[in-house]
């Protein structure tokens, strides 16, 4: 009887276990997956340590091995994992990379990326001009139309970290970028390794948009020029300017009823020093999306053009920003200063080659909006890519020139070949009786002047502050300027101006000289 009642609850508790089990969910397989940006025909960077990321089942382990390096890691309790490959010499060797999980699953086979090179990888950001694709300018720009009608087995391109690496065709190039491809195609011929582009731009965008929130406010510089702004703020003056405007559109309106024309756009109200952009959730909204998922790919450097549409934040100009943006990048990215690439903004106002030179004006002009852009280069390891000289108006049509310019300055800068990259810049000056003579840096094989005509350009003040055009010769790597209003100068500007199509000093690798003063008035 006792062992038909012990069987009995062995029974029971065999099936109460047996239910308990069923009732407690199994964990899943390890599941592995990788990041975009790590896919099949992707070049790695050469020379430096390259990440490899992604994402498994918490507690697994992730295996990865290329090129005869095998490196693990574990999944933290959220999945992550990141290896890091030793740093490689370039290679144009199509070889794969296998990313395989334990404890092994049936279900989840290894991981192969082929086609995979080693070389050097540039990311391209930035606005429209960035943005815009080759087959929008093959049209007008025959360069561009030869080189993205030929094939690049070494030139590989990634469009806005939402598809795949894939090789430089014709078809493929046609969609991508029609400066960063401008810029890759003379390089990789130059320096003869594998290149990668990586491309997140977006047309129209503020730079705003294109750092971190904390980028932003951990500024010092960004939060100084805000808190000035809100505090020079005069609530009352800006609503009577905003009733004033106002009125007049209510005329007008009326006007354009009687005539039976359109109604003009209306004013629009002041929104105080606090601006949509400071504060909202699309600060840095564009860096997330197109930028945070490049990190942390190993990269040689960033190659920006924005600039049109400044900051879009009341107080902060395009200087300042610029400056935490390069910095939050650099930091967030985890590479330390990489080379920060911008081309020149605003672009195509100065020495034009398709256009006549014209006479000075009537005066010198203010340039302090275009020396904010050119002040961008003080930041560490920045340069600047002279454009001043390459076309006109807001979207220039000669991208292949650009990019080559571009090419140039990461030749010169970057990889140490005996490029002249700059034009002419200003280093100093010293009063010399009625003149004054001004030494450049960047001067390459010797100072020049686009056409047969004289030196123009330059301007003097004396003590007044009151500029005068100058008389300019050019003396060896030296420019002696001088006007008989100004018998004391103190002072000499250059170019200073947003539009300065009669400025026209080069050096004779043919690079314009930079927009300088020599004071802070």
């Amino acid at each position: 009887m006792c062992q038909k009642i012990w069987s009995f609850v062995v029974s029971v508790v065999t099936v109460a276990v047996v239910a308990l089990q069923a009732a407690v969910p199994v964990p899943p397989a390890p599941k592995l997956l990788l990041p975009a940006v790590l896919s099949s025909h992707m070049v790695l960077q050469r020379n430096m340590p390259v990440p490899v990321w992604g994402s498994a089942t918490p507690g697994a382990t992730v295996t990865v091995k290329f090129a005869g390096q095998t490196k693990t890691a574990q999944a933290n309790d959220k999945g992550a994992w990141q290896v890091k490959l030793d740093p490689m010499a370039a290679s144009a060797e199509s070889r794969a990379m296998t990313i395989s999980v334990s404890p092994a699953d049936p279900a989840q086979a290894p991981i192969t990326l082929e086609d995979v090179l080693v070389g050097e990888v540039w990311v391209g950001s930035g606005q429209s001009n960035m943005a815009q694709p080759v087959k929008t300018y093959t049209k007008n720009d025959p360069v561009l139309a030869t080189n993205a009608a030929a094939d690049y087995p070494q030139l590989r391109l990634m469009h806005n970290a939402k598809a795949q690496w894939q090789p430089a065709t014709p078809e493929e190039a046609s969609t991508f970028s029609a400066l960063l491809f401008s810029f890759g195609v003379p390089l990789q011929k130059a320096i003869n390794v594998p290149v990668g582009l990586m491309l997140g731009a977006v047309g129209g965008t503020p730079s705003r948009l294109w750092l971190s929130k904390a980028a932003y406010q951990n500024d010092p510089g960004c939060q100084a020029a805000v808190a000035k702004a809100v505090a020079a703020y005069d609530d009352e003056k800006e609503q009577l300017a905003y009733s004033n405007k106002l009125s007049v559109w209510t005329q007008a309106v009326a006007v354009a009823k009687k005539e039976g024309k359109p109604p003009p756009s209306k004013a629009w109200m002041p929104a105080g020093p606090k601006r949509p952009g400071m504060y909202d959730p699309a600060m840095g909204s564009l860096y997330e999306r197109h930028i945070r998922p490049y990190q942390p790919y190993a990269i040689r450097g960033v190659l920006w053009d924005q600039g049109e549409s400044g900051t879009e934040i009341v107080g902060v100009d395009q200087y300042t920003l610029m400056g935490a943006l390069i910095r939050g990048w650099r930091q967030e990215w985890g590479q330390g200063d990489f080379p920060f690439i911008y081309v020149q903004k605003p672009s195509g106002a100065g020495i034009n080659p398709h256009r006549p030179l014209a006479p000075a004006a009537s005066g010198p002009a203010d340039g302090r909006r275009r020396e904010t852009y050119i002040r961008i280069m003080q930041y560490t390891n920045t340069a600047m890519v002279i454009s001043s000289d390459l076309g006109w108006g807001l979207h220039p049509g000669d991208k292949s020139r650009y990019g080559l310019r571009a090419a140039r300055v990461a030749l010169g800068m970057v990889y140490g070949q005996p490029v002249e990259y700059y034009g002419p810049i200003y280093l100093s000056h010293k009063v010399e009786g009625n003149q004054v003579r001004i030494r450049f840096s960047h001067v390459g094989q010797g100072l020049t002047t686009r056409g047969a005509g004289k030196l123009q350009g330059f301007s003097v003040a004396g003590a007044d502050k009151t500029f005068f055009w100058a008389e300019a010769l050019s003396e060896g790597d030296t420019v002696v300027a001088s006007s008989d209003k100004v018998p004391a100068p103190v002072a000499v500007r250059y170019a200073w101006a947003l539009d300065h199509p009669w400025a026209n000093l080069l050096n004779k690798d043919g690079l314009p000289a930079v927009t300088f003063r020599s004071d802070t008035w």
